[in-house]
């Protein structure tokens, strides 16, 4: 994939990743992280092989995530990672059966802090 031609000049890929099946990138489904000229971080699901749908989420907007690892994704190295935001058309964005879940988390995590202070955001828990 070419990251400029698609996202526009200065749009840098941070990490990308398929879905996979035993371990395996077997799928049409891709994940993106992009970054341009330090102006925004995106994160990308992008599905399909003649037809495309892609969605995108603003790393700023995402409040939460979780990771979780079956007995099969242990085996494989593998795990999902849902993001959660409050984005209203795309609440959760799902990094299913990813490579190195516990990297990818935590490099979502610092990135997601960076981007909420770098726009001022605040997230407001009310109990």
């Amino acid at each position: 994939m070419n990251v400029k031609k698609r996202y526009g000049e200065g749009a840098v890929l941070i990490w990308k990743d398929r879905k996979r099946f035993c371990g395996l990138p077997l799928s049409f489904t891709r994940y993106y992280l992009i970054k341009n000229q330090d102006k925004w971080f995106k994160t990308f699901r992008d599905v399909g092989l003649f037809s495309t749908h892609i969605e995108e989420v603003n790393l700023y907007r995402m409040y939460d995530i979780s990771l979780s690892q079956s007995f099969t994704d242990k085996i494989f190295g593998t795990g999902t990672v849902v993001l959660y935001s409050n984005d209203e058309r795309q609440p959760q964005l799902i990094l299913k059966n990813i490579k190195n879940p516990f990297q990818v988390r935590d490099m979502f995590s610092q990135l997601i802090e960076e981007e909420r202070k770098l726009n001022g955001v605040h997230v407001a828990e009310i109990q």
